[in-house]
């Protein structure tokens, strides 16, 4: 009997197709990614027009060429073609039995083999960091089908952000992360940074596989949907006398998707040309270096130092969010392999005070920490440190060492504000409209008033439908045409009556407690003052709030 994989086989080969818009999922390194949601659909082949309106709106990178996938031809001689690059390392080092006869993986090879473009732009895009990630695994002897979990989560874009506040390529939540180490502040989140992730990633894969006696197909699902769930859903099976492996779970639908997809994946990759693709091929070699630090740099001048463009340093250090590394560490850079020994020469030479550069401010009468933090894009953490200052009193007149930016704001292109700028003007179908949050504003409420969605809402301003909203926050909103006029004329609302105002933390105070008494958010508290989530307010701190008077209990 004819398998259905074969017929898949025979089927695939003739397919002359390469789409690569995903449904749910935006190709893009800026956007946001769906959390682990809708396959791509095929497509014929796109007219020139097409693809130029495709890039202008920002579903494709500019310069991708949409064409159909080479047809195939069989090699003059037997064994493989390909040559001896990652990938063929990767694929020794495949552990995960797997059925892929399941309707579920054929349904997924049936999809991707259909997305030449797509898997060349996730190759390349993976080129940077994939021996890293490959080392990492062969260190744990895990199978290395995990290497491609990345194309499952993020399509390995550094920069993906979910709808479920899942960040990086590992897609991972913030509690999460934070409970496998991934530092999140101002400056940095490890979510996104490449090296702490994917350790971070392997150490909870690991204890998945252990806690699910080496079925990787249930430690994988356990990954998407919580070890909680899948464990509830296999008790369930044992208690209805039903098979307890992946397959015959009661699982979200989501993960029932989840593995079928790496699996299918994983596949491809294994053996690209029986389905008529063709893989771009990766060195067996190292891409990356590290570089040590012992203080903050200035990331403009760090770049300058290796030889590389900016970009390129955002790229391979994504969890940097502002224009300097963290001055808490991580202490590192990484950088092209060639560079490392020549950055290494340049920092020598380089006190931690010539790193960054110094604005010498002096106290004006009203100044706080705080305020002067926010006026020079740093934190107040920093300012204490710089300065030798032990709490947060400061005396009108003398003058603080302030750290500063050594290129102008645009020159961080992958900062996390640059990213979230083109986010928001990217042209859209529709007519825009410029929105300033108000206290007591919603993603929900606001996706009512202006009939839109409320994913593609908080989309179009590179958030989560999950994250709050802070007063004088600026929202893009893209209305269909004809609904701005009904919008503006909808029920009146009152204008806010905002007021910025100073409160000195007291005994027994915390977050939560004052941003109840302000009728403002935890977050909102977190980002008006460059609170770490993970530190503590001490009484005497000095808080900035903005608060609407119309919304307070009592006196101010």
């Amino acid at each position: 009997m004819v398998s259905i994989r074969t017929l898949l086989l025979l089927a695939s080969s003739l397919v002359l197709t390469a789409c690569a818009h995903m449904t749910g999922l935006h190709d893009d390194d800026n956007g946001s990614a769906s959390a682990r949601g809708t396959p791509p659909q095929s497509a014929q082949p796109l007219p020139a027009a097409e693809v130029a309106l495709l890039e202008q709106q920002g579903v494709l990178f500019p310069g991708i060429v949409l064409q159909p996938t080479p047809e195939y031809t069989e090699p003059e001689e037997s064994g493989s073609t390909y040559p001896d690059d990652l990938w063929a390392r990767l694929r020794s080092g495949y552990g995960i039995d797997a059925d892929l006869d399941n309707p579920r993986v054929v349904s997924e090879l049936n999809t991707f083999s259909r997305q030449q473009a797509y898997l060349d732009r996730v190759a390349r895009r993976a080129e940077p960091y994939l021996h890293y990630i490959v080392e990492s695994i062969e260190d744990r002897g895990l199978p290395m089908e995990i290497a491609l979990l990345p194309v499952v989560e993020s399509a390995y874009r550094p920069f993906a952000y979910s709808h479920g506040r899942a960040a990086g390529l590992w897609q991972f939540v913030p509690a999460t992360g934070r409970h496998y180490g991934l530092r999140q502040s101002w400056w940095y989140d490890g979510r996104r940074d490449v090296l702490a992730s994917t350790e971070a990633a392997l150490d909870y894969l690991e204890r998945l596989g252990e806690m699910f006696d080496g079925d990787w197909l249930l430690a994988l699902a356990a990954y998407n949907a919580g070890e909680g769930r899948v464990m509830a859903a296999v008790r369930q099976a044992r208690s209805n006398g039903k098979p307890t492996d992946f397959w015959h779970l009661s699982l979200p639908r989501e993960t029932r998707q989840y593995v079928p997809r790496l699996l299918a994946i994983s596949e491809l990759i294994k053996d690209p040309r029986a389905y008529g693709l063709e893989l771009v091929s990766i060195p067996d070699e190292p891409y990356l270096d590290v570089v040590a630090l012992d203080s903050q740099i200035d990331l403009a001048l760090a770049a300058d130092l290796a030889g590389i463009s900016i970009e390129e340093l955002y790229r391979l250090n994504p969890g940097f969010d502002r224009w300097a590394t963290d001055p808490q560490g991580p202490h590192r850079i990484a950088v092209p392999i060639d560079k490392a020994e020549p950055l290494r020469n340049e920092l020598a030479s380089l006190s931690p005070d010539e790193r960054m550069r110094w604005h010498r401010h002096k106290i004006q009468p009203g100044d706080n920490l705080r305020a002067i933090a926010r006026q020079y894009n740093t934190t107040v953490r920093v300012l204490q440190q710089t300065n030798d200052i032990n709490g947060h009193l400061i005396r009108a007149g003398e003058h603080l060492m302030v750290p500063t930016a050594s290129a102008d704001s645009g020159a961080y292109s992958l900062s996390a504000s640059n990213r979230l700028s083109r986010q928001q003007n990217r042209e859209r179908p529709g007519q825009r409209v410029d929105y300033t949050v108000r206290s007591g504003d919603t993603l929900w409420d606001l996706s009512r008033r202006y009939n839109v969605d409320m994913g593609n809402l908080a989309e179009w301003n590179g958030m989560a439908p999950g994250d709050p909203l802070r007063p004088g926050q600026e929202l893009v909103i893209w209305v269909r045409d004809g609904s701005v006029q009904e919008v503006a004329s909808g029920p009146p609302r009152s204008e806010p009556v905002m007021q910025s105002i100073n409160y000195r933390v007291r005994r027994g105070d915390s977050l939560y407690a004052i941003a109840q008494r302000f009728n403002v958010s935890v977050q909102q508290l977190q980002r008006w003052n460059n609170i770490d989530p993970d530190s503590y307010l001490q009484p005497g701190d000095t808080l900035s709030l903005k608060v609407d008077v119309r919304n307070q209990r009592g006196s101010i």
